[in-house]
């Protein structure tokens, strides 16, 4: 017997989807930038951590509502997109109202978080600590050099040992959460076209419950 359509297909698998996993990273890494960088008791920080929690949700509960409704998957996974882009702004916003560095997609910081594929917040934290060594290390080293050059000259002011060329923690944290919300915002975009193809050309639950009611009265089940 040929298999025909399930009136009712498999849905809600949303916890392998790329676009998930990411997004639950992006509302990990936020929830713990907002406690660390951001006053707990504002309006900025109940703003960020709830757009960050819409998009794991959404995605979550769209994925669900699948098998009966593909425009409520669609409206609900656009729902998250628009959430990674309030999100998206917020960090921007961070960065630059505190005069911090957003870096280049090629700067050698970010290439290295990319080439890392971080899976988990101890990776994006372990990510930040390593560079902040490599950037003081490399500091030592050329101040280092300096020194020796300047050995003798009793003029030479002492220098101090904060430096502001080095990228901060929270200049990485956030720079971090911008590469990986890019991430997102691709996948999701890729997501949305394909489930509007889908339903362009498939139809929602109503054309699928008229197919097998139809193959039923055909005698094809």
């Amino acid at each position: 017997m040929t298999d025909l359509e399930p009136l009712i297909p498999k849905h809600g698998g949303y916890r392998r989807l790329k676009s998930f996993q990411v997004s639950q990273l992006v509302y990990d890494v936020t929830v713990r930038f907002c406690n660390q960088y951001v006053e707990k008791r504002s309006r900025t920080h109940d703003q960020m951590v709830q757009a960050a929690r819409s998009v794991v949700q959404n995605i979550a509960e769209g994925s669900a509502a699948s098998a009966t409704s593909k425009k409520t998957e669609l409206k609900l996974t656009q729902v998250a997109r628009a959430s990674l882009e309030e999100l998206r702004l917020d960090f921007e916003d961070f960065l630059r109202h505190r005069g911090l560095e957003m870096l280049d997609a090629q700067h050698p910081a970010l290439r290295r978080f990319k080439a890392l594929q971080p899976k988990s917040l101890h990776e994006v934290q372990a990510w930040v600590a390593g560079e902040r060594k490599q950037a003081t290390e490399a500091q030592g080293l050329s101040r280092t050099h300096t020194d020796r050059q300047d050995a003798g000259r009793s003029s030479v002011p002492v220098r101090e040992c904060q430096d502001s060329s080095i990228p901060s923690s929270a200049c990485l944290a956030a720079n971090g959460a911008l590469s990986l919300l890019n991430l997102a915002c691709y996948l999701l975009d890729r997501q949305v076209a394909r489930l509007a193809a889908d339903f362009e050309n498939e139809g929602g639950f109503t054309e699928r419950l008229y197919r097998v009611r139809t193959a039923r009265r055909n005698g094809q089940r």
